[in-house]
C-alpha cells in the first residue's frame, strides 16, 4: 500500500491531501502538523480553512484513508512518499531581506526526515520554493542518509483559493519535476501513478527539477502581471473618461490574450503573488540579471500604487480628511469564497485610513475579528510564519470595529469601501444603507461590483476603479 505523509496542514496541504485520499482510495494519506490546534480543527466539524466543497471531501475520507495527526515523526518514518508543504516566508532580515525566501522551516523538515527515516523515501516539494531548493534539500538528505536513498521531486501547486477543490478535481495540469536518472524517473512515475487515478495522462507534465520549480514562480508572476497591467490602464481610464470594464472586455476578446485576470481592482493579494515575484527578483539579481529583476519589481510597484491611489481617492473626495469619520469596509479577505487574508489589499487600505485617523467598521462573511486585528497589527511578512511564531496580537485597534452584518457596518458611516467581491454585496439594499449614512454619502468600489448609475440615482457619490469619474470627483486631486 502506498503511504503518503504531508508535512504541513495549511491551505495547500489540507485540501490537496483530502482530494488525493478521495480519488485514490488505495492510498493511505496522513497530514501532520506540529500545531495541535490546527490538527484538532481538521479532526472536528469546524475545519481550520474555508473552501467551498472541502467539508464534503474531508468527511467522506476522514478516518478511512485520510488522517490528521501531530505525531509527525511516526508518520514520516512510515511513509513512502512525503509531501513537504511548510511555510516559505520572505526573509525579513539578513541576506536577501525583503525578497529571498526563508527556508528555515524547509531545512528543519528535511533534517527531521533524515533523522527518522528507516527506508527509502520520495520527498516532494509542495510549497512554493525558490529555484534550486531541491538541490539544497538533496544535500541535507544525502549527507545524513545512513544508506537510505532519497529522491527529490518538485510538484508545485497551481490551485486557486475559492475554487481549490474544483481545481484539484480537474487541474489544467499536474507538474512533476525530477532528476533525469533511472531512480529519478522511477520516483516521478510513482507520483504520476497517484495522480493518474483521476487526472488524464496528457495533463500530467514531467520536467527536470529546475523547470518545475521555476514554472510555479513564472506562472504566478504572469498572472500578477496581468492584474497590474489592467490596474495601470484603470488609472488612465479615470484620467481620460474611458471605462476599464469596456476596455478590458475589448482586450480580452483577442484570443491571444483571453478574458481571465483582467478585472481591475484595488490590487492583488493572497499568499503567493507578491512573495513569488520577490523571490523571482532575488533569483534574477543573484544571477546578475538586474534588468529582468527590475521588470518584475514593477509589477509589485503598480500593485502598491493601486492601493495607495485608492486611499488617496477616499481621503481627497471627503474634503481631504477622514479624521474622526466612520468608514465602513465591506470585505477583508483577499478575494471572495475564501477566509484567507494573507497580503489582502484591505490591510493596506485600512492602515492608510487609520493613518489619517479614520474610525473603521469592517464586515466580512468569513473573516473573524481576531484575524482582522492580528492582520492590522502585524508587520509585513509576519503572516507567513507558523502561528505560534507570529507576534501575539497587541492591544486591539480601538478605532477598528468588526461587525457581522453589512448594515451594521455602514450605519452612521460617512463612506463605504468595498474591498472584496463577495456576491452578497451586489444584492445589498443600498437605499437602506444610504438612508442610515451621513450626507454626502460616499461609496468607493474597489472591486467594481455595484451598479454605479443606480447608486448615483439613490444619491451616493460613487468612485469605482477605472470608471468615468463622478462629477464631484472631477475637481478633486487624484492624490491627496
Amino acid at each position: 500500500m502506498v503511504k503518503i505523509c504531508c508535512i504541513g496542514a495549511g491551505y495547500v496541504g489540507g485540501p490537496t491531501m483530502a482530494v488525493i485520499a478521495l480519488k485514490s482510495p488505495a492510498v493511505e494519506v496522513v497530514v501532520v502538523d506540529i500545531s495541535v490546534a490546527r490538527i484538532n480543527a481538521w479532526n472536528s466539524d469546524q475545519l481550520p480553512i474555508y473552501e467551498p466543497g472541502l467539508d464534503d471531501v474531508v468527511k467522506q475520507c476522514r478516518g478511512r484513508n485520510l488522517f490528521f495527526s501531530t505525531d509527525v515523526e511516526k508518520h514520516v518514518c512510515e511513509a513512502n512518499i512525503i509531501f513537504v508543504s511548510v511555510n516559505t516566508p520572505t526573509k525579513t532580515r539578513g541576506l536577501g531581506a525583503g525578497k529571498a525566501a526563508d527556508l528555515t522551516y524547509w531545512e528543519s523538515a528535511a533534517r527531521m526526515i533524515a533523522d527518522v527515516s528507516k527506508s527509502d523515501k520520495i520527498v516532494v516539494e509542495k510549497s512554493t520554493v525558490p529555484v534550486k531548493t531541491a538541490e539544497a534539500i538533496e544535500k541535507i538528505l544525502t549527507h545524513n542518509s545512513k544508506g537510505i536513498n532519497y529522491q527529490i521531486l518538485s510538484n508545485p501547486e497551481f490551485l486557486a483559493e475559492g475554487t481549490a477543490i474544483q481545481d484539484l478535481f480537474k487541474p489544467d495540469r499536474v507538474l512533476i519535476g525530477g532528476r533525469e536518472t533511472p531512480e529519478g524517473r522511477k520516483a516521478v512515475q510513482a507520483l504520476k501513478d497517484v495522480y493518474a487515478q483521476w487526472v488524464p495522462e496528457e495533463r500530467i507534465l514531467t520536467t527536470n527539477l529546475w523547470s518545475a520549480e521555476l514554472s510555479k514562480l513564472a506562472a504566478n508572476a504572469f498572472l500578477a502581471q496581468r492584474i497590474s497591467s489592467v490596474n495601470a490602464i484603470s488609472a488612465l481610464c479615470e484620467a481620460t473618461g474611458a471605462n476599464i470594464t469596456e476596455v478590458a472586455y475589448s482586450v480580452g476578446k483577442d484570443s491571444r490574450i483571453g478574458p481571465k485576470f483582467l478585472n481591475a481592482s484595488v490590487g492583488f493579494g493572497g499568499s503567493c503573488f507578491q512573495k513569488d515575484i520577490l523571490n523571482l527578483v532575488y533569483i534574477c539579481e543573484c544571477n546578475g540579471l538586474s534588468e529582468v529583476a527590475n521588470y518584475w519589481k514593477q509589477v509589485i510597484k503598480i500593485n502598491d500604487y493601486q492601493k495607495s491611489r485608492f486611499v488617496n481617492r477616499v481621503v481627497s473626495s471627503m474634503f481631504n480628511t477622514v479624521s474622526g469619520k466612520k468608514i465602513a469596509v465591506l470585505g477583508f479577505a483577499f478575494k471572495k469564497d475564501t477566509g484567507d487574508t494573507r497580503e489582502t489589499p484591505a490591510i493596506d487600505v485600512c492602515k492608510g485610513l487609520l493613518g489619517d485617523k479614520a474610525t473603521i467598521s469592517i464586515y466580512d462573511p468569513q473573516v473573524t475579528e481576531d484575524q482582522i486585528q492580528r492582520d492590522l497589527a502585524m508587520n509585513k511578512f509576519d503572516w507567513d510564519h507558523p502561528i505560534h511564531l507570529q507576534p501575539l496580537s497587541p492591544t486591539a485597534f480601538t478605532q477598528v470595529a468588526v461587525t457581522w452584518d453589512a448594515y451594521e457596518a455602514t450605519k452612521g458611516a460617512h463612506g463605504v469601501c468595498i474591498l472584496t467581491e463577495w456576491d452578497e454585496f451586489k444584492d445589498l439594499d443600498f437605499q437602506k444603507i444610504y438612508d442610515s449614512m451621513h450626507k454626502p454619502a460616499f461609496l468607493f468600489d474597489g472591486r467594481n461590483v455595484v451598479d454605479v448609475e443606480k447608486l448615483r440615482a439613490i444619491g451616493f457619490i460613487v468612485y469605482a476603479i477605472g470608471k468615468p469619474l463622478d462629477p464631484w470627483l472631477k475637481d478633486m486631486p487624484a492624490v491627496a
